[in-house]
C-alpha cells in the first residue's frame, strides 16, 4: 500500500481549501492522505457540512475508505479507489457552499472513463465562497480552453443563511489538460448587476447608484434583478469585467446591519483595485487556477499580491503533484505564477 501523505491543517491560512485541494488531487493521483488540525485557523474548527458534503462526495465518487468524517473532526483519513463518473447527487443541507463541493470532485471527474451529471443542492451565493456565476462564467470557461468539456446549469438560487439552491454539472472524460498562460489583460468592458431575493428592489438600485458613480458606468450597463427562485432572501452585487482572455466577477453580498451603499463601496472597491494593476487574473481566481494549471503540467498567470489562500494551496499541491510552483514580485501591483514539471 501507498504511503499516506501526511498534512498539517493548520498550514498556511489553515483554512477548508487545505482539505478539499487533498481530496481534489488524491482522486486524480489516487494518493491516500491523513490531515491533521482541519481549520486548525478558523474561529470554528474541525469539519463543517459544506466540508463533510465534499468528504462525502469524493468518498461516493471513488468509493474511498475513510475516517473520521463527521461535523466538527479534526482529523481525516482518505485512500481512494478508482474515480467512476456516474450521476450523482450531493446535498450540503445548508447554505454552506455548493460550488466549493463541485470543485472538490471536478478534477477526479474529468479524468474518469466514464461521463458525469453532479446534482449539487446548497449555497450557490455564499459570503465565503465563489458564487455559481464566478463558476460558471470565470473559472469553468478557462478549464474549457484547457480541453475540458463541463456543462453548468442554475435551476434555484441559495443565498445565505437559508440555502436551498441546486445547480447541475455535466462533465465529459477528458484525456489531460493543455498549458495555458494568461499573461494580458488588453481592454476591458465593465459591468454590473445586482440581485434580490424576497427583498425590495430599491435596495438592488440604491447599490447600481453608486457602483455607476464609483466606476463611470452607464445606466444601460446595470441590471437589478429581482431572484424568484430562492427559498429565502438574499442580496448580492456583482461587478463584471470582460476582456479578451477573461472574465472577472468581484461580489459583494449584502449582509444584515450592512447598507447597500456598503456592500457596492466594498466591491467597488475590490474591482478599483484589480483593474488598476492591468492583471488578467484576480486574487480569487489565482488561487483557484493552481490545480487545473498543475494538472496540466505547466502555465503561467499575472495576478494580484498572492494572498495566504494561493500560497497554502500550492504547498499543498505540492505534496502530490511534481511540479513547482513560483511566484515572482514583478511590480507594485502585479506577480507572476509560474507552474512546470519538475
Amino acid at each position: 500500500m501507498t504511503q499516506p501523505i501526511h498534512i498539517d491543517g493548520s498550514e498556511g491560512e489553515g483554512g477548508g481549501q487545505i482539505l478539499r485541494t487533498a481530496l481534489a488531487l488524491s482522486l486524480v493521483t489516487g494518493r491516500p492522505f491523513r490531515i491533521d488540525g482541519i481549520r486548525a485557523g478558523r474561529k470554528k474548527p474541525g469539519l463543517l457540512r459544506q466540508h463533510l458534503t465534499a468528504v462525502h462526495a469524493a468518498t461516493t465518487v471513488s468509493s474511498a475508505r475513510v475516517d473520521g468524517d463527521a461535523i466538527g473532526s479534526q482529523s481525516l483519513s482518505f485512500e481512494p479507489g478508482a474515480v467512476r463518473g456516474g450521476d450523482y447527487r450531493f446535498s450540503v443541507g445548508t447554505a454552506g457552499s455548493a460550488t466549493l463541493v463541485a470543485q472538490t470532485v471536478l478534477p477526479g471527474l474529468l479524468f474518469a472513463k466514464e461521463r458525469s451529471r453532479l446534482t449539487l443542492e446548497g449555497g450557490t451565493h455564499n459570503p465565503a465562497a465563489p458564487p455559481f456565476d464566478f463558476l460558471a462564467k470565470t473559472f469553468v470557461p478557462i478549464v474549457r480552453r484547457m480541453g475540458a468539456s463541463i456543462e453548468l446549469r442554475l435551476e434555484a438560487h441559495g443565498f445565505y443563511p437559508a440555502g436551498g439552491g441546486r445547480f447541475i454539472v455535466e462533465i465529459e472524460p477528458c484525456d489531460r489538460l493543455d498549458r495555458i498562460a494568461l499573461t494580458t489583460r488588453g481592454p476591458v468592458r465593465v459591468h454590473a448587476r445586482a440581485l434580490v431575493a424576497s427583498l425590495p428592489t430599491k435596495i438592488a438600485q440604491r447599490e447600481l447608484v453608486l457602483v455607476r458613480e464609483r466606476l463611470s458606468l452607464e445606466r444601460a450597463d446595470c441590471w437589478a434583478v429581482d431572484i424568484d427562485d430562492s427559498i429565502g432572501p438574499g442580496n448580492v452585487v456583482m461587478i463584471v469585467v470582460d476582456s479578451d482572455e477573461v472574465t472577472e466577477i468581484v461580489t459583494g453580498f449584502g449582509l444584515k446591519n450592512v447598507t447597500a451603499e456598503k456592500v457596492a463601496s466594498d466591491a467597488c472597491d475590490e474591482a478599483e483595485t484589480y483593474l488598476s494593476a492591468g492583471v488578467p487574473v484576480g486574487e480569487h481566481l489565482a488561487d483557484q487556477l493552481l490545480i487545473p494549471m498543475a494538472l496540466a503540467h505547466g502555465g503561467e498567470f499575472r495576478t494580484l499580491m498572492p494572498t495566504a489562500h494561493l500560497r497554502t494551496n500550492a504547498a499543498v499541491i505540492q505534496r502530490f503533484l511534481d511540479v513547482s510552483i513560483a511566484i515572482d514580485h514583478e511590480s507594485d501591483h502585479a506577480y507572476r505564477v509560474s507552474i512546470a514539471s519538475t
